[in-house]
């Protein structure tokens, strides 16, 4: 257990499947228990990155719990083959976290709420259409199926699906991955590509984040729309998407909207991965704990 001036940090161990997974509770001391709010990175994203320690420790801070946990195969989480994004197992991990973590004696299993950005906030989406205990839920620049437009050419395109397939086949016979890099310069072989892939890069880094994932878990994401399962979200919902967002974009996230029709949106004139800089995360934060202060009353 680690305190950070007035927040704990306390360090919780849970079964997801056959998998042990490793989770933070953040939260400041307290007698009475207090709202917990379970959160998921990005695409191959962990925990210890910057900008997940920046929120969890923020919601802490504002009185609330705040609980990270690293998926299957990723951070400090167990799971063979390493860096593999399986929809399925991350959805189970965030559902087996909440079951976990509301048995917590601090924490008040009455006021339950899901954070999750990109990947993890259409994982959000998908769970909580599943989990009635959950009372608010916050989808940051959610996903929400592939965008058509990837600002990659035909070639580039084709590259990227040919080895996406060798290394699905590869899994089908139980063979390690052929890895590629979880985001890349323009031009590169990457699954996420761009003019920022370097400064993205540089605030992800962390002890346990990677930067390469295996292709064969895309496969899986190809179907993925959270927005089909939307409509049976009971919860109150925040859906927080940038403007000039290239990852998940315009049609795919007005989709996710018109499908949750009772949601809250705000909009940001910043990119994907400007959601993670300092400096314009801290508004959009304090616009999530404004929602939480509302949703939780």
């Amino acid at each position: 257990m680690v305190s950070m001036a007035s927040i704990v940090k306390e360090k919780l161990d849970f079964r997801s499947g056959e998998a042990a997974c490793v989770g933070y509770l953040y939260r400041k001391p307290s007698a009475s228990p207090k709202p917990c709010i379970i959160m998921g990175a990005g695409f191959g994203g962990t925990q210890d990155t910057p900008s997940m320690i920046a929120v969890a420790t923020a919601l802490a801070e504002a009185g609330y719990h705040a609980f990270t946990f690293d998926y299957r195969h990723l951070g400090e989480s167990e799971g063979e083959p390493r860096q593999l994004v399986s929809v399925p197992g991350q959805q189970e991990d965030f559902l087996s976290a909440i079951r976990f973590i509301k048995e917590h004696p601090q924490v008040d299993k009455t006021c339950l709420g899901l954070w999750g950005s990109s990947l993890g906030g259409g994982h959000v989406i998908s769970v909580a259409a599943k989990s009635k205990e959950i009372a608010a839920v916050i989808a940051q620049i959610p996903f929400n199926g592939f965008p058509k437009q990837s600002g990659r050419s035909l070639w580039q395109t084709l590259k990227l699906l040919h080895i996406i397939r060798k290394d699905w086949r590869r899994g089908q016979k139980g063979l390690s991955p052929l890895y590629i890099p979880a985001v890349g310069s323009k031009g590169e072989l990457a699954v996420m590509t761009g003019d920022e892939a370097a400064k993205t890069i540089a605030g992800m880094q962390s002890k346990t984040w990677r930067n390469e994932v295996a292709p064969r878990g895309i496969v899986e994401m190809i179907k993925y729309k959270p927005s089909h399962a939307a409509n049976k979200i009971e919860a109150a919902v925040l859906i927080c998407y940038g403007e000039y967002d290239r990852e998940t974009q315009g049609p795919q996230t007005e989709e996710l909207i018109r499908s949750i029709p009772h949601a809250e949106v705000k909009a940001y004139p910043v990119s994907h991965f400007e959601f993670y800089e300092p400096g314009i995360r801290e508004q959009i934060i304090a616009d999530q704990i404004d929602f939480l202060r509302r949703s939780f009353t």
